[in-house]
């Protein structure tokens, strides 16, 4: 009896419903589960243990790294990134890749000139977030008028 009352109240809530505008194919493409949602690789960048290098070299690294963000959201493996605002902990962005284990993250995190040059110093952590999130780099490509 309780059970039945439990799954009432769950249907009065509509915890139970199906969403009507489900779209079965786009999740599998996106690799989501039932909740919409997927594993990600969240990267904190922090400033690494390089701060003595040269102003050309500390340049031309991160023209480098900036060219490299394009290659992974070509590749589909980058899907958010940014900087982030001064703060005593010296994290300076953040990035979610779109892989799933540690060992992945940490070869492709190996390919960005900034990463490699100990100028950036990543901090890797598994997040669970919308499987949506690659869909929006198309419309972001869009909206924006000035080079980055």
């Amino acid at each position: 009896m309780k059970l039945l009352c439990f799954y009432f109240l769950m249907l009065s809530l509509g915890l139970c419903s199906q969403n009507p505008n489900y779209n079965d194919s786009l999740a599998r493409k996106l690799g989501a589960d039932e909740y919409g949602m997927k594993k990600y690789i969240l990267v904190l960048l922090k400033t690494g243990s390089n701060t003595g290098a040269q102003k050309a070299f500390t340049d031309s690294c991160f023209r480098g790294h900036m060219e490299n963000m394009e290659v992974m959201v070509k590749a589909g493996k980058l899907v958010v990134a940014g900087p982030l605002g001064k703060n005593e902990k010296t994290y300076r962005g953040l990035f979610i890749l779109n892989l799933q284990s540690f060992e992945e993250a940490s070869v492709l995190l190996q390919s960005d000139p900034a990463i490699k040059a100990k100028l950036l110093e990543p901090e890797l952590f598994n997040w669970y977030g919308s499987a949506a999130l690659p869909v929006y780099l198309e419309t972001s490509d869009k909206i924006w008028q000035k080079g980055h």
